[in-house]
């Protein structure tokens, strides 16, 4: 009986076997959720990466750093300092001149093609309307001044305008640097060459510049 109950005691004294399941199966809860963090984490983050967003916010930092590498060449800009300011390399052929391939270098092409085409029409007019010069040379014609503004202010407003630039091109021929309505109707206005050499330089002109066309034009920004 002694022994039976020593046997007892000893072994409720003895302290309990360390159990590994518990701390097994609190473990696996844990590491569930853990991973399942980081999956959801990794599909936000590629919902974002293949999102609409990240190609607005590409787009927006083209268009930011295309502003910036234009600011760093305007000397008017103080966004980039002395430091940043690049110095413009522009030759004798380009200063003054629209870019290359550019709406501002088409547009100017096609305003000089026109213009043409109106100095040709009126050298027509002057050639149809005007007075043999002489018997010698009867293809060379002369027109007085109010005659002619009577005619061609139907056509065209622009006569002054386009007679100083017909006289530029060594076209035509009359006195003084401006003529005005009645003051100058008496002033006789002389075409220099025949109206079929005028009209083969002015359309050889116009053919040349169309060549000369750019295709595609961009913005001068875009180039």
């Amino acid at each position: 009986t002694l022994s039976s109950q020593e046997e007892e005691q000893q072994q409720q004294q003895q302290p309990p076997e360390p159990n590994s399941s518990p701390t097994s199966s609190g473990n696996s809860p844990q590491i569930a959720i853990t991973m399942t963090d980081v999956a959801h984490e990794l599909g936000a983050l590629r919902l974002i990466v293949d999102s609409p967003l990240s190609s607005k916010v590409a787009l927006f930092n083209n268009v930011t750093k295309t502003h910036m590498l234009s600011q760093s060449v305007n000397p008017f800009s103080e966004s980039q300092g002395e430091r940043g300011m690049q110095r413009l390399k522009i030759s004798k052929e380009e200063y003054g001149r629209p870019k290359a391939g550019s709406l501002t270098e088409y547009r100017g092409k096609k305003a000089n093609i026109q213009v043409y085409q109106e100095m040709l029409e009126l050298c027509t007019v002057i050639s149809d309307e005007g007075q043999p010069v002489s018997k010698k040379e009867p293809e060379l014609r002369v027109i007085m001044f109010g005659e002619l503004f009577n005619i061609y202010t139907h056509i065209n407003d622009k006569l002054v305008g386009l007679m100083l630039r017909a006289r530029k091109h060594e076209l035509i021929q009359f006195e003084g640097e401006m003529l005005f309505q009645r003051r100058d109707d008496h002033v006789p206005v002389f075409l220099l060459k025949p109206i079929s050499q005028i009209r083969e330089i002015l359309v050889g002109k116009q053919t040349e510049i169309r060549r000369s066309l750019s295709p595609n034009p961009q913005p001068t920004g875009m180039l």
